[in-house]
């Protein structure tokens, strides 16, 4: 069974409110999905959240999910979601948008 979990391609959208605009929560979330070979991007929303659209192995984007409630050093991390959807493999690279 933990096998096929690490073969699942998925793709989720993960919402994270709080402190994490201007601390560099983007390219935290940045570097960590690149160490984790994600596909798909991480902005700003004008509500003050940032939205990362992730798409990959569902372990490793459970894995970003997790790092993403902590944040950088001077985030302050109050919400978090998580969506699942379907894997399109849409993406090439994960990249920051503006």
């Amino acid at each position: 069974m933990a096998e096929k979990i690490k073969s699942d391609l998925s793709r989720a959208e993960i919402l994270a409110g709080g402190l994490v605009q201007g601390v560099g929560f983007r390219y935290f979330v940045l570097r960590t999905a690149m160490q984790l070979c994600l596909k798909g991007y991480v902005k700003n929303l004008y509500s003050g959240e940032v939205l990362a659209v992730v798409e990959g192995e569902k372990i490793k984007i459970m894995e970003l999910f997790e790092q993403m409630k902590f944040g950088p050093s001077h985030s302050y991390v109050k919400t978090f979601s998580i969506m699942w959807t379907s894997f399109n493999a849409e993406f090439s690279t994960f990249e920051i948008r503006h």
